[in-house]
């Protein structure tokens, strides 16, 4: 009920983003729709545990919800940062969804995810590893020690 934003969090979770939008669409759920570009493995496999905002949200999301969209629910250090975020800039409230949950995250935090990943590396469908594989129309894993 109310006012909605949708808020992906760039860049991995763009396609999955897409997707979902175009599905609550077929629903007749139109959010509004905005970005933040938050970073915590520059070009690493492992996070940094410092959490950065390259780029902010574009509209007020003040008294809105917000559905929060990642590609991964890892550590959920991200998730925790962005969520505390929004309610700062003033959300109502912050729902968060995720593409893939991985084994070892922790069980709260998340609000709903599309599947259960293996406990590897992902790429494609948006997700990379050091800017490349972004652009696999599927998801894939990083052979261990590759």
């Amino acid at each position: 009920k109310g006012d909605w934003t949708a808020v992906t969090i760039l860049l991995g979770a763009t396609p999955f983003t897409t997707d979902l939008m175009r599905h609550l669409s077929r629903l007749d759920i139109h959010p509004m729709m905005d970005a933040i570009w938050l970073e915590s493995y520059r070009d690493e496999r492992e996070s940094s545990g410092r959490v950065v905002v390259r780029a902010d949200l574009s509209r007020s999301i003040k008294g809105r919800g917000v559905l929060l969209i990642d590609d991964v629910f890892d550590t959920g250090r991200t998730l925790a940062f962005a969520r505390q975020h929004l309610l700062t800039k003033g959300a109502r409230e912050v729902v968060s969804c995720v593409l893939a949950r991985k084994p070892k995250a922790p069980r709260e935090g998340l609000d709903a995810f599309a599947y259960d990943a293996p406990d590897r590396y992902l790429v494609g469908y948006g997700m990379d590893d050091a800017g490349l594989y972004r652009g696999l129309p599927y998801l894939g894993a990083i052979p261990d020690g590759a």
